[in-house]
């Protein structure tokens, strides 16, 4: 039987988060530049999106850059964004045949004029699809999503328009940039480092953490058929016992 016929599509995450690590030094592994990595890593995350998508995953996470990587040599910084620009290009087209909605969250003004342009203009064109939300993170930093989330909460306080006391988690979790969907059950993250990297730190609270020393180019739909089995056989308690989850 082959792995995804053994996976229970009953008890498929709605959410996969993953963090993309490893391109740069599968590139510097072949003896290439780190670019060369984006452009390879490119193509797992299309593999990835369409097996997603064909399994029935409703959400699809993709840590794509985050506000650190804006310190990378400019060089690099370039030549992702420009990466990007000729992606979204590329597979608007495809997105739109297989019913894929893309999204994106993080601080997406500080994207180039050009970058910002193509992605909105992607979004806008998948709009209207109803089955895989593909949700890119860019210019993302989780610390700065909550610190956002709680100036917006304090300026409809000041203002009279939020009353202290109804502040709760769900109130909170509607102001992050994730606002309205679910939370990730499964985390993913390549390459074979064992950190979370300011990643929807608020979101993962119970989501279960797959780690693999798979540099992002390896990973394709096998890996990410193993690691659905692997969420799928341990026992999300939520702080209970075993007897009453079962």
């Amino acid at each position: 039987m082959s792995l995804k016929d053994q996976i229970d599509l009953q008890k498929l995450p709605r959410h996969i988060a993953v963090i993309m690590d490893g391109n740069g030094r599968w590139a510097k592994g072949k003896g290439k530049l780190r670019v060369f990595g984006h452009h390879n890593g490119v193509l797992s995350v299309r593999d990835i999106v369409e097996s997603a998508g064909e399994l029935g995953i409703e959400y699809l996470t993709l840590y794509t850059f985050s506000t650190e990587n804006w310190n990378r040599p400019k060089f690099e910084v370039t030549a992702i964004m420009e990466l990007l620009i000729s992606t979204l290009n590329k597979e608007i087209a495809k997105l739109v045949k297989n019913n894929v909605r893309l999204n994106a969250i993080g601080d997406l003004k500080a994207l180039p004029g050009k970058c910002h342009q193509e992605l909105e203009h992607a979004i806008s064109k998948t709009a209207g699809n109803t089955g895989l939300v593909l949700t890119l993170a860019l210019s993302y930093s989780s610390r700065g999503e909550i610190l956002q989330a709680a100036k917006n909460i304090a300026a409809k306080v000041q203002s009279g328009e939020l009353n202290p006391a109804d502040i709760d988690e769900q109130l909170f979790e509607d102001n992050l940039y994730t606002g309205g969907m679910p939370n990730p059950e499964l985390l993913i993250r390549t390459s074979g480092e064992y950190r979370i990297s300011n990643y929807l730190l608020w979101q993962i609270a119970y989501a279960e953490l797959y780690f693999t020393t798979k540099l992002w180019p390896d990973f394709r739909r096998e890996d990410l058929y193993e690691a659905i089995l692997d969420y799928q056989k341990r026992e999300r308690r939520f702080g209970m016992t075993s007897e009453q989850v079962n």
